[in-house]
Parts: C-alpha cells; sequence; structure tokens
C-alpha cells in the first residue's frame, strides 16, 4: 500500500519534471521504502535447493561500504522466503547444526541457542517471509509480516547465526556468493 501511495504522488510529476527524471524518482522512492534496514540497498538474492527441491529464497540488504569477508562488521538484514512448510523447533535445530560450520561453541551455549531461537521464530508455511536483522555487538531481531516475532539478544550467536549464509565457512557457498554479487569489485570473483 504504501509503495501504491508513493506512486500514486509522483505520477504527477510525469508532466512537470519529464517522464525519464520522474519514474527515475518513483523507481528510487520505491526502493526506499521496500528496504527493511535504513540506508540498505539489496544487494544479492538466491535459491537454497536441497536433492532438487527449493527450499527458501534469500534476499541481502546491506549499506554502502559492506565487506562480505568481514560480514559481522556491518548491520545487514537477510530475508528468506520459504518455499515449505517448516517448524519454528525444525528451523532451530538445523540453525545450530549450520553454525558449527561457521564457529565453534559449548554445547551449552548449543542448548542455550536452541531453545532461544525456538522461542523466536514461527513455524513458517510456503510463502512465507522472515527476515533476520543484524547490528553487529548485538542479538539477532526476527520480523514477519512487518511486526517483531522475535529476538535472540546474543551478540555471538547473531555473528555466527547470520555467517550461515555470510561465512565463508558457509555449507552453501554459491548461495553464499550470490547473496553478496553486487557487493564484489567489478572483476573479482
Amino acid at each position: 500500500m504504501k509503495n501504491i501511495a508513493v506512486a500514486a504522488i509522483f505520477t504527477g510529476a510525469l508532466v512537470a519534471l519529464g517522464p525519464q527524471t520522474a519514474l527515475a524518482q518513483v523507481a528510487e522512492a520505491s526502493a526506499a521504502a521496500a528496504a527493511p534496514l535504513s540506508g540498505a540497498r539489496l544487494v544479492g538474492q538466491g535459491v537454497l535447493r536441497f536433492l532438487g527441491f527449493e527450499i527458501y529464497r534469500a534476499r541481502l540488504w546491506v549499506q554502502p561500504g559492506f565487506d562480505a569477508n568481514n560480514y559481522a562488521a556491518h548491520p545487514l538484514a537477510l530475508e528468506l522466503t520459504y518455499h515449505r512448510d517448516f517448524s519454528g523447533e525444525a528451523i532451530a535445530k538445523r540453525s545450530i547444526e549450520e553454525m558449527r560450520r561457521v564457529g565453534s561453541f559449548t554445547p551449552q551455549q548449543a542448548e542455550r541457542w536452541q531453545q532461544a531461537l525456538q522461542s523466536a521464530l514461527p513455524n513458517v508455511k510456503a510463502g512465507d517471509r522472515l527476515l533476520g536483522l543484524y547490528q553487529p555487538g548485538a542479538g539477532a531481531i526476527f520480523k514477519m509480516a512487518g511486526r517483531v516475532v522475535g529476538e535472540v539478544p546474543d551478540a555471538e550467536f547473531s555473528r555466527l547465526f547470520f555467517g550461515i549464509w555470510l561465512s565463508p565457512q558457509t555449507s552453501e557457498p554459491r548461495l553464499r556468493q550470490d547473496l553478496i554479487a553486487a557487493t564484489r569489485p567489478q572483476g573479482q570473483p
């Protein structure tokens, strides 16, 4: 609805400014309204597949100056659009397994984080979008349909959790490359 209102406001500018300028402003305003993080832009997206089945589509927003090799030093937003139904418990369990690839942590941390993540994450159905927000040195915030559905207030958890997708140690290097595609200078892999 917000994007429709923005488009309507700028439609009148077509006459005054000419079609090229007005359309550029509409596109800019729509992109800004859609960004889940202040000053961020969509830099990549990709699909996670397992045995040929699409599990989810991931999209990454970052602010200018983002360095993928030092992802944990930058605020970011990661959105997953699910293509299958999953329980919050199943997502939490798999997340802890994937976080072990990114860094080490104690069994006590794993248990505490899994419980916190299970409480923070809802069950998802095909078509649901879950947005994770990361701030360096802070915990993770999860949103669905524009509202906060949960938080895990632990900076180390948050760094490792977002590392599932962004760390060089990810189990899905191709998805990582798709997500960070627009952050690399031209000519670099």
